[in-house]
């Protein structure tokens, strides 16, 4: 049931969130080492010196890439980094001339360099859309060149539906004339529904992909991550971007007057009262749902219940109803996981309390939050205001039409635009290196495990089987579907109806993939299924899919080059790699087992020691701070973030160890112009460059709240201070790392 966290957020989202999917959920975590001061770590000796490079042996690359490297290292770092003090503020001496040359776009709320990477794939996928099929390509045994006939005229159907999907997105002007028509078809078919039963209209946004009053879905079931079961649980968002936002008084006057003068549009004859009514409903369904260090806790969420029990708490929503209404017809779904008991049993009563007009006024603002995106519609444009201006944008700001249009286009047909990203972006040879990455952090991690005094020797044993039985996947499917084979790509989407309208496009896409979680309901979990399209920047790991994931977009430039010295690619792309590899001895990850069950595998005094080390990191972070509403301190959930705080350390770590072991085989080359840094602190500076970035203000407001990672300078300045490598690369007076676990 677990659903997948993964190594970055996504940025704020429409109010479509599907809590549990077929696909699982994904956590990051990683987790740190030390050993004392001069000593060597697992026979490797230490030798940065934190003067002026003493890699007097190593050879100089010049090579286009190395050269290149270089320079986007030599323009992130400060102007005065010879000057700062990399123990002081590592932060500032890596990232001062990142945030000098990068600001912000009128409609980012935040940007790193993951962020220029995305906007980087993002070009290179509207090159592939804009172009026409590449016929004459021959680089690779995918390449439309090498295809036999039969299959060549699959990849270009498949083509050619990506492309219509495309140009719909580009059509502003198709789009802008139909106006909001189709956004009242739909408003009208959920007040039909509605008028029938709450509980038909619950079902017919789940089928659209909106949460209603609950979430419901499909996914490993955690005791047993080989069946599906379905799970019930609170909406992640109500409205605003997190519960506590409810209790801002002037923001949520302003929200109400959005929500009125939007629907009241939208129906000039309603009551505006009710209209007003509706952010009442919403902040004490909020109240009610579960605080955000709570909801994907797996000791928390983990409620199974028999379904005639579950539809008891809260009889308003029939809930046993509303799941056959979404499962296949003779699906068994007798026992359900209840993520939230105490949210359905106050639904329950803030239901019986609340006029049915509210009701669905509520369901109404739910589908207008979610679809408003896919209209140019006077009406609803205050909304797109308002979820600007709560970001930190400018109110009438927009993404480059052809931007969002490739994102759409992602989100709809994903596998067929991953399947021409891989054939210009990705090799064999990357395939091969990302791979050996990998299982070099899993042998260090390994050596970890077994140095951790206060592990028990059962529970080490355990936890080294489960290192060996987690599953990389590396660049892009094979399976679920294959996305080297056109045929099988054209068989996934054969029923998905691609036309000229953007609305209907997205409404179709979103039906077929609520369709498709839930037709997996009585068969064997898909262990073969992706839960990232290629393209995208990012990595997770599957706590009951034992498996950690590597889309092809995060294997690029400058986290990923096969050409580039290695203490590059594992100083970025290694600690991502042990980051998520670390997830799996987190504070999350721990609850499962070698096979991915989520039972009591550690002994007590292990547990009691890992929660002691754990804390530690909860106290450290929770120091950290950004400027909140009244610019008063609001300091990072040291509890919320603890995970992926641990995965941090662990990960940085686990990819040090790996590289050094690599670098005595295989000495790596100086970068020009970097003479100042080691090889050592060099792999510090590149893990350290792939977390520069700036937010604005109400944007990082709104992470602090929800987002379960630190805010990017946190976990640079956070993971050096928890890194005794880091200290003892760059001569730090004090090597003991602030918080350890490994």
């Amino acid at each position: 049931m677990t659903e997948k966290v993964p190594l970055i957020p996504a940025h704020p989202a429409p109010v479509r969130v599907q809590r549990c999917s077929s696909r699982g959920r994904a956590i990051g975590r990683l987790l740190i080492t030390a050993a004392a001061v001069g000593t060597l770590y697992y026979g490797i000796p230490l030798t940065g010196n934190g003067e002026e490079s003493v890699n007097n042996n190593a050879e100089l690359c010049l090579t286009p890439a190395c050269v290149h490297a270089a320079s986007e290292l030599l323009y992130n770092l400060s102007p005065d980094y010879k000057e700062l003090d990399p123990c002081d503020n590592f932060e500032e001496l890596v990232c001062g001339g990142w945030r000098d040359r990068h600001d912000l776009r009128a409609d980012q709320g935040d940007a790193f360099t993951g962020t220029i990477m995305s906007e980087q794939s993002q070009l290179l996928l509207r090159h592939i859309l804009e172009a026409p099929y590449p016929k004459n390509s021959e680089h690779s045994y995918f390449s439309p060149m090498q295809l036999v006939a039969s299959k060549k005229t699959a990849d270009e159907q498949n083509f050619d539906k990506m492309k219509t999907a495309y140009d719909a997105c580009l059509n502003e002007e198709e789009i802008a004339t139909v106006g909001p028509k189709p956004l009242l078809k739909a408003l009208k078919d959920v007040k039909k529904a509605h008028a029938h039963s709450i509980k038909d209209a619950i079902l017919l946004l789940a089928e659209y992909g909106i949460s209603g009053l609950v979430s419901v879905g499909t996914g490993a079931d955690d005791t047993d991550p080989d069946a599906v079961v379905v799970s019930v649980s609170a909406p992640y968002s109500f409205g605003l971007p997190s519960k506590e936002r409810y209790e801002d008084d002037k923001l949520v006057e302003k929200y109400r007057g959005v929500a009125v003068e939007v629907l009241s549009a939208l129906y000039p004859d309603a009551k505006q009262d009710t209209f007003a009514k509706i952010i009442d409903l919403e902040k004490k369904l909020a109240a009610a749902s579960p605080a955000s260090e709570d909801r994907d806790d797996v000791t928390q969420y983990y409620n199974p219940m028999l379904i005639d029990e579950a539809d008891a708490i809260a009889p308003e929503i029939e809930l046993k109803a509303l799941i056959s209404g979404l499962a296949p017809a003779g699906a068994d779904f007798g026992r359900i996981i209840v993520m939230a008991p105490k949210y359905l049993k106050e639904l329950s009563v803030i239901l019986a309390a609340t006029d049915k007009e509210v009701v669905q006024a509520y369901f109404l603002w739910k589908v207008v939050q979610s679809l408003s995106s896919y209209v140019d519609a006077n009406e609803v444009k205050p909304y797109k205001r308002f979820r600007n201006v709560l970001a930190g944008k400018d109110p009438d700001s927009a993404p480059e039409r052809w931007r969002s249009c490739v994102g759409h286009v992602d989100d709809s047909l994903g596998w067929i635009l991953s399947r021409f990203f891989v054939e210009k972006a990705f090799s064999a040879e990357a395939k091969k290196f990302g791979d050996e990455i990998v299982t070099d952090i899993k042998t260090e991690f390994t050596k970890k495990l077994k140095s951790a005094k206060w592990m028990d020797d059962k529970t080490t044993e355990k936890a080294i089987e489960k290192v060996h039985n987690i599953v990389q996947k590396i660049g892009y499917p094979t399976k679920s579907p294959d996305i080297m084979d056109p045929s099988k790509l054209r068989g996934y989407y054969k029923s998905v109806n691609i036309t000229s309208s953007f609305f209907d496009n997205h409404l179709w896409t979103n039906k077929l993939a609520v369709r498709y979680e839930w037709d997996a309901l009585g068969a064997p979990v898909d262990r073969d299924q992706w839960g990232m399209t290629v393209p995208t920047v990012n990595a997770y790991y599957n706590p009951p899919g034992q498996e950690i994931v590597f889309p092809a977009g995060i294997m690029q430039r400058p986290v990923f080059d096969v050409e580039a010295p290695a203490y590059m690619s594992y100083g970025a792309f290694g600690s991502v790699a042990g980051h998520e590899l670390s997830h799996a001895f987190d504070s999350t990850g721990r609850h499962y087992d070698q096979t991915g069950n989520y039972t009591d595998w550690w002994s007590k005094s292990t547990v009691e020691a890992f929660k002691e080390k754990a804390e530690c990191f909860v106290n450290q972070y929770s120091n950290y701070s950004v400027p909140g509403p009244d610019d008063k301190p609001l300091h990072v959930n040291g509890r919320l973030t603890l995970g992926e705080n641990i995965a941090d350390a662990g990960g940085l770590s686990a990819s040090f160890q790996a590289w050094k072991r690599r670098a005595a085989e295989k000495p790596n080359k100086d970068l020009p112009g970097l003479e100042h840094f080691t090889h050592d602190q060099l792999f510090f500076v590149t893990y350290s460059n792939w977390w520069c970035g700036k937010s604005r203000k109400d944007t990082a407001i709104n992470r602090i709240y929800t987002d379960p990672h630190a805010p990017k300078w946190a976990r640079i300045l956070g993971t050096m201070a928890n890194s005794r490598e880091f200290r003892e690369s760059f001569k730090c007076k004090v090597k003991q790392p602030t918080c350890q676990l490994w």
